[in-house]
């Protein structure tokens, strides 16, 4: 039986000791980084995505928006007529327009992630242009996100890694992420149904690991590569919304599964995305690189009977 032990390592002493890196990231299925990330950028796009959400009616009147608190009628009527929201967080017009923030699509990019990626990657680091918002609103109806690996369901290389992050300070009651330390050791694995986003929940039956979590701050960062089980806490505030981002990186020049390379969840074009941009520097970034390009395989999200 796992148990839940508090309190990340964080790695911010063996930044540039890529061996030491390596080696914690191999025993540990993960690397934390206290304060990685400037905290202007990351409350600038939350203030974006918050205007967003306060212009649909979604933020309680009278309230500080940037305090992301919820108006819990509205969230219950669009509930009725929107299952999105189960999914992806907001409705998929509202999830339109945060796609849409040239912000959102250039923080990934950021020096600091990129310097952190090429010491474990030990080469060059290629971006995935699909980055995903979680908006994780207060709701019985909304599950936290099961246990599972990224690899099931972003596919491509295994040697992508994932980095997420909340803009804004995510204690664990607001719901952040755990990670199941030193799961990464055991290869794809089986999944079965469950509620949350994703709709999958990774097979680890007889597997005796330790969950970890902690607060995160703004500016703080996870990274983990693409077999390590990891989960969403569930969100105990009853009227807070918990912002983060969930983005991917691999080595350049390997395989990538040709839907990374396209907006998430496809409510969007990159045409309507860079429409409003202020600058082409990133814009269809990926094209000419050497890559190869593979097709999504649904075996691994179809679901296996839970055996014990």
């Amino acid at each position: 039986m796992a148990v839940a032990i508090e309190g990340f390592v964080d790695s911010t002493a063996l930044f540039n000791d890529p061996l030491a890196l390596r080696y914690r990231a191999e025993e540990d299925g993960f690397l934390f980084f206290r304060s990685l990330l400037p905290k202007e950028p990351l409350l600038e796009l939350r203030r974006q995505i918050v205007t967003i959400l306060a212009r649909r009616g979604w933020l309680r009147p009278g309230t500080d928006p940037m305090e992301a608190i919820v108006d819990r009628d509205m969230i219950a009527r669009t509930l009725q007529v929107d299952e999105s929201l189960i999914y992806i967080g907001v409705p998929s017009d509202v999830y339109k327009e945060i796609q849409c923030l040239e912000l959102f699509h250039t923080l990934p990019h950021h020096p600091k992630l990129i310097e952190a990626l090429e010491r474990m990657f030990g080469q060059d680091v290629f971006v995935h242009p699909r980055h995903i918002a979680r908006v994780l609103i207060p709701s019985d109806r909304c599950a936290a996100t099961p246990p599972h690996q990224d690899y099931t369901h972003i596919q491509g290389t295994h040697q992508f890694w994932t980095c997420w992050f909340p803009l804004g300070d995510c204690p664990m009651d607001l719901g952040g992420l755990s990670m199941l330390r030193g799961s990464n050791k055991e290869g794809v694995l089986p999944v079965t149904a469950a509620a949350g986003a994703g709709g999958v929940e990774s097979i680890l039956c007889g597997k005796s690991y330790d969950w970890v979590q902690d607060d995160y701050a703004l500016g703080d960062a996870m990274f983990f590569p693409s077999h390590t089980v990891h989960r969403g806490l569930p969100n105990q505030h009853h009227d807070r919304i918990r912002i983060s981002l969930d983005l991917r990186y691999q080595p350049a020049g390997q395989e990538i599964e040709h839907r990374s390379l396209q907006p998430h969840v496809s409510v969007v074009t990159w045409e309507e995305i860079y429409a409003g941009w202020t600058s082409d520097k990133l814009k269809y970034y990926w094209h000419g690189q050497p890559m190869r390009l593979t097709e999504y395989d649904i075996e691994l999200v179809k679901n296996q009977p839970r055996i014990c």
